[in-house]
């Protein structure tokens, strides 16, 4: 790897060192949003759930209607590679994407045999709760909603999605806070703008329950089982903002983060919590063994 690139690209067959161009003005993806990708974190010389989050970005690329060109198996290998340029102790954000070159003759439809890949490596530290104000994340409202999958490719990580997500990020921020806590069309939470979320009361963790309204997340699914399995009753059920008001202590999952504390919600103030250290606790151990 170049002295002082922390970027590595995988485009037409081979690495490259830095942030190479790889999408053209008139690709079906560049103006008509045909995209899809996924994050995997390497940290500590682990790439937990790597095989997951290439087999996602695949099923993503399916629900989006193009087709995918390398195999899970395949992806895994090229990501490992990449990652030989970088030392052990580095930090690094795995982004694997498709998206389509051309459209069919309505020019609006993707032509599902134009699929492009790319991968991008990128050194990005992990955030550490601890070093953040007050242990964790602030959290408020948003008047912007997570839609439904009759109306957005909501079984996909698509790029297509994000900009809503991005407003109610600069929402929040615009309100002082660190994120916001989202609800779906029917006003259940459904997660943060860019999170999956967890509360805790009276010992029982709840999150809410997949319904098409959010990406079910590898990390969320790792955490849920770890909780688990080190004897914690986890609930998936259906959620209001209350709730979230009444709680002990909320966290979110994430793959740039993994787990972080919420400190606050609005006027509602919990401090790091337990459950939230345990859950960060137990995902370490899993990811370094």
């Amino acid at each position: 790897m170049a002295t002082g690139s922390n970027i590595r690209t995988y485009f037409d067959g081979r690495w490259h060192d830095g942030d190479v161009p790889v999408m053209r003005g008139a690709d079906h993806g560049a103006w008509l949003g045909s995209t899809v990708f996924d994050g995997a974190r390497y940290v500590h010389g682990r790439a937990p759930d790597l095989d997951l989050h290439c087999a996602r970005v695949n099923a993503s690329a399916k629900a989006l209607m193009i087709a995918p060109t390398v195999t899970t198996e395949d992806m895994v290998q090229i990501v490992w590679d990449g990652l030989s340029a970088y030392p052990k102790e580095a930090a690094v954000y795995i982004r694997p994407m498709y998206w389509s070159r051309a459209g069919d003759a309505s020019l609006i439809c993707a032509d599902p045999e134009s699929t492009a890949f790319a991968l991008s490596l990128e050194a990005l530290p992990m955030a550490d709760p601890a070093a953040m104000p007050n242990g964790g994340m602030s959290l408020t409202t948003t008047q912007y909603r997570r839609p439904i999958q009759a109306v957005a490719v909501m079984d996909a990580k698509a790029g297509c999605l994000y900009p809503n997500n991005a407003r109610m990020m600069r929402e929040a921020k615009a309100k002082g806070f660190d994120n916001a806590l989202v609800q779906d069309l029917a006003g259940n939470v459904a997660e943060l703008s860019t999170s999956n979320v967890f509360m805790v009361r009276d010992g029982i963790v709840a999150t809410p329950i997949p319904n098409g309204t959010f990406l079910n997340g590898i990390t969320r699914q790792r955490v849920i089982k770890l909780l688990r399995e080190a004897g914690m009753e986890v609930v998936e059920t259906t959620l209001t903002l209350d709730d979230f008001r009444a709680a002990d202590e909320v966290f979110s999952t994430g793959n740039a983060s993994k787990v972080v504390p919420v400190w606050k919600f609005d006027e509602v103030e919990y401090g790091p919590g337990p459950v939230a250290k345990r859950a960060r606790e137990l995902y370490w151990d899993f990811a370094h063994a």
